[in-house]
């Protein structure tokens, strides 16, 4: 099979973003697939690709995938509008990529909505069978974010049903997710959850070791964050249980932020200006360097904006390296990474903004390692059994091996 695969984020392990699309691909190519992925330009994709000036566009073998990265820059620290531009400029770029390079599949992944505009193209003017892949719900995000302008949201919508209509297949990377195509796409679309999965190698309890980052002492609890530091986030409420536990008198739990976003300055910022010496900011760290931080962390922090839109229609790619890594896990939201938690008992949820309590079961966790073992162990289980990404990688490759061309 020749799979052309649209990614506007796609990223390697020395990036320091998520690596779902680099790890199916290769799992594509092992299988005797040709893979050709499509991409834009970011600073944590982890690319370095000869460029083609006749071509205008950077391209080369990555560990087998033929990828061709279109120098469009794009930054989560970038305005709505600009990365709104982003997008729309990819997405025309990879109409042509679309109509003319040979393929028996195209496969298009989301976010942005925009990535569906090359699948459409390539469904609708070529004949080609078409899988959309669907990380987040749009416009229903945006929407329960705050957006309100009716065109924006109105093209998302339409972009969103002829995805849904036009495509062979989706993939869902949540609960919450499959729901939404189903209730607006035909009966008959064949729908797969696949949500994200955990590099059960690259996070390992066994990389555990002492932390060296600094402000660490060695008898800390330390608690980290390791995504995106964006609006949906919601890390204010992080600042928050430090302003708690510093008021508290606590000074051996620390609140560990790793990573990049819009919101990462004034969130540093804000917390210099209320003196939370419990809340350490880190930039970006490649992949393959985080597994060994991620390991020696004592919990994991799954936080998001108490949105109900958030409850079953995410799947945070820092949920799957936590469990990996064997850490228990904090999480401050209800819905199905909730329910996981609970029933394998590999963490605590506490409810959304109640800062006593999240605050109270950190102290628990600081005073308890036992406890906090056992909770490592489950979560490391439930990595194993349920979301290793050669079993999730099966899953993948059955689906669009499906639905290509013979």
């Amino acid at each position: 099979m020749r799979l052309l695969y649209f990614h506007q984020h796609f990223a390697t392990p020395q990036g320091s973003t998520g690596t779902r699309s680099y790890e199916f691909a290769r799992a594509l190519v092992a299988r005797g697939h040709q893979v050709t992925m499509v991409c834009g330009a970011h600073k944590l994709s982890g690319l370095d690709l000869p460029y083609d000036a006749a071509r205008g566009w950077h391209r080369g073998d990555v560990d087998g995938i033929d990828v061709i990265s279109l120098p469009l820059a794009y930054s989560n620290q970038d305005s709505l509008l600009r990365r709104g531009f982003a997008y729309v400029r990819f997405a025309l770029r990879s109409v042509r990529l679309a109509l003319e390079l040979p393929c028996d599949l195209v496969f298009a992944t989301s976010t942005p909505i925009t990535a569906v505009i090359p699948g459409l193209a390539a469904r609708w003017l070529r004949g080609k069978p078409f899988v959309f892949e669907v990380r987040d719900l749009w416009p229903e995000l945006p929407r329960a974010l705050g957006l309100r302008n009716p065109f924006i949201l109105g093209g998302m919508s339409l972009l969103e049903f002829l995805g849904y209509r036009s495509a062979d297949a989706c993939v869902g990377l949540s609960p919450g997710i499959v729901e939404g195509i189903r209730a607006r796409s035909d009966a008959r679309l064949p729908v797969a959850m696949i949500p994200n999965g955990c590099d059960l190698e690259v996070f390992h309890p066994a990389k555990r070791a002492r932390l060296t980052l600094p402000g660490i002492g060695p008898d800390d609890f330390v608690a980290g964050f390791t995504g995106a530091h964006g609006v949906a986030n919601g890390l204010d409420a992080l600042l928050e249980v430090g302003a708690e536990l510093k008021r508290r008198g606590d000074t051996r739990v620390k609140l560990v932020f790793i990573g990049d976003g819009k919101e990462k300055e004034r969130l540093a910022a804000k917390a210099a200006a209320l003196g939370l010496a419990n809340c350490l900011f880190f930039p970006p760290v490649p992949k393959a360097d985080l597994g060994p931080i991620t390991a020696s962390l004592d919990c994991g922090l799954m936080v998001l904006k108490d949105i109900p839109a958030f409850y079953r229609g995410t799947s945070p790619n820092k949920f799957f390296d936590y469990v990996a890594a064997g850490l228990p896990v904090m999480n401050n939201y209800p819905g199905w990474l909730a329910g996981l938690i609970e029933e394998h008992r590999c963490g605590v949820v506490v409810p959304p903004g109640d800062v006593a309590a999240f605050a109270d079961a950190l102290q628990r966790l600081a005073a308890d390692p036992a406890a906090c073992r056992a909770m490592g162990a489950a979560a490391r289980s439930l990595a194993e059994k349920e979301f290793a990404r050669p079993l999730l990688a099966d899953r993948f490759i059955a689906t669009l091996e499906a639905h290509a061309e013979a």
